[in-house]
């Protein structure tokens, strides 16, 4: 019994010996840490507005004001919960007005507010396009840094 515990022990060393190494030393090693998850009905990637649409889309950004005041897409509309209907009510005629798709974002993949403004437009701007971006706030930033 314990020869065949000590040959199942040496193998499974083994064989993360050589994951490991193919990990470290492969020029196109696997993420092991993070796997990209594929896009939910409704959501976009930076990549996908940018390929579509380059980049032109009404952005709405559904976080606290705060938030927004400290830094936020250029030219997006602030619309979040918490002013939901004073601020649609101020910012209505552009949102009707508007021919591209509306991008909705929130501070993170984590936030649900995003999805939570675009499920309340959706329902009092019927026939837009309403999409919220994955990965939110921080999507954004980051595909700043990489231009």
């Amino acid at each position: 019994m314990r020869g065949m515990l000590g040959q199942a022990a040496v193998i499974v060393l083994a064989a993360i010996l050589a994951a490991a190494g193919t990990h470290f030393l492969h020029p196109k090693a696997p993420a092991w840490y993070r796997t990209e998850e594929p896009l939910r009905e409704g959501e976009v990637s930076m990549a996908l507005i940018q390929e579509r649409w380059s980049g032109d889309v009404l952005w709405v950004d559904a976080r606290l004001r705060r938030d927004y005041e400290a830094g936020h897409v250029p030219d997006a509309l602030l619309l979040n919960e918490q002013e939901a209907d004073q601020l649609l009510f101020d910012h209505f005629e552009k949102l009707q007005d508007n021919k591209k798709p509306i991008v909705v974002y929130c501070g993170s993949d984590a936030c649900q507010a995003s999805q939570k403004m675009a499920a309340y437009l959706r329902e009092r701007l019927p026939g837009m396009e309403i999409l919220v971006l994955k990965g939110g706030w921080d999507a954004w930033q980051n595909a700043q840094k990489k231009r």
